[in-house]
């Protein structure tokens, strides 16, 4: 009994053609025009016990295999187009959805900050320290909420940042009441709310350089600020709360902490005298307390001359820049950032409602 192969359960592919090109020819008085010869066919032949059946010329089992998946794979790319196109469509709602509602966090940040200026430093170092949990080695910790917790907050690291936590509870409310995708974490709160501090810090130094004019100082800070260097920190939005305070004994108490103490723990996460330097707003209450300590030491001095000098430009870029770096890095160590956060569904519409 004869058995034939799958070739011949193709049927979409047969009859198949061979185009045969025309033979030369020299052209005739009559300047007739030459006809090619017929197009020979060529079949698929069906194997059988006995060989393969008459007619045609001969295509392997892998030409058909190839032609199949040729055929297929053209089918997925037309077919692809929609899935592509709907994909992107939803990646750019998803990315709306986040900006529009980070736009009204920084909304509620700038109107608790502006109402209560003097807990800035706080702020900062509420960041920070929150962050500096982190131990590379274990790859715990880091800028993940758990400062939030009585237990930790209470340390002596975090004396004096209560009441810009309790500011920050307070700002949580208003974010989540008006948040289409769940509460914001406490890790993204935190480190939002330095940014929107620093930001304040930015802006206060512009005004001054326009002798206290807001109006010219808003206008310098849009000209020659650094809004521009926020990009990679704003993509940073996403990131998950612990449940559980982090180990005691990885942050120190900046005002007591010797210079050398600093450099160990900046070391520790990858850090390195210039972000020491940068990040003196964030290690104290007093700045040029802390400057004046880190200038004494050989390896630091020089970078804190640097922003010292670039602080007094009308630009800062120097300065601004590195802190705005320094801190993105700080504020996602060991985090894992979910960027479909604060997403949601977009209601359908249903177009067989609609009078027209």
């Amino acid at each position: 009994m004869m058995g034939a192969s799958f070739v011949s359960t193709v049927p979409s592919l047969l009859p198949l053609q061979a185009q045969v090109a025309p033979p030369s020819s020299s052209t005739s008085s009559s300047a007739a025009s030459v006809r090619p010869p017929a197009a020979r066919p060529v079949a698929v032949r069906c194997k059988t016990e006995n060989g393969f059946a008459d007619g045609g010329e001969e295509l392997s089992r892998r030409d058909v295999l190839k032609l199949v998946g040729a055929s297929v794979g053209i089918e997925l790319m037309a077919s692809s187009g929609s899935f592509v196109e709907s994909a992107r469509a939803a990646d750019l709602i998803q990315r709306r959805q986040r900006s529009e509602f980070l736009s009204n966090v920084r909304g509620t940040f700038f109107t608790a900050i502006k109402g209560n200026p003097d807990l800035i430093p706080s702020l900062l170092t509420l960041a920070l320290n929150d962050a500096m949990t982190y131990d590379k080695a274990s790859k715990s910790g880091g800028p993940n909420g758990s400062i939030r917790f009585s237990s930790e907050i209470s340390r002596p690291e975090n004396k004096g940042l209560s009441a810009a936590m309790n500011l920050l509870e307070e700002a949580k409310k208003e974010i989540d009441s008006y948040s289409k995708g769940g509460p914001i974490s406490y890790a993204d709160l935190i480190q939002y709310a330095a940014q929107s501090a620093l930001k304040a810090t930015f802006l206060a130094s512009a005004i001054r350089k326009c002798g206290g004019n807001e109006e010219k100082g808003g206008l310098l800070y849009t000209a020659y600020g650094s809004s521009g260097q926020w990009g990679l920190f704003d993509k940073q939005f996403g990131r998950s709360d612990t449940t559980e305070p982090d180990p005691e004994g990885r942050v120190p108490q900046w005002e007591k902490a010797s210079v050398k103490e600093m450099k160990d723990k900046f070391s520790a996460i990858g850090f390195g005298p210039r972000q020491l330097a940068v990040m003196s707003l964030f290690l104290g209450p007093d700045q040029t307390a802390t400057e004046t300590l880190l200038a004494a030491d050989p390896d630091v001095s020089p970078w804190v001359q640097k922003y010292q000098r670039s602080r007094e430009t009308v630009s800062e870029t120097d300065y601004e820049v590195d802190l705005i770096t320094t801190l993105t890095k700080l504020s996602s160590l060991g985090q894992q950032i979910n960027y479909e956060a604060y997403t949601y569904p977009v209601p359908r519409v249903d177009f067989s409602k609609l009078k027209l």
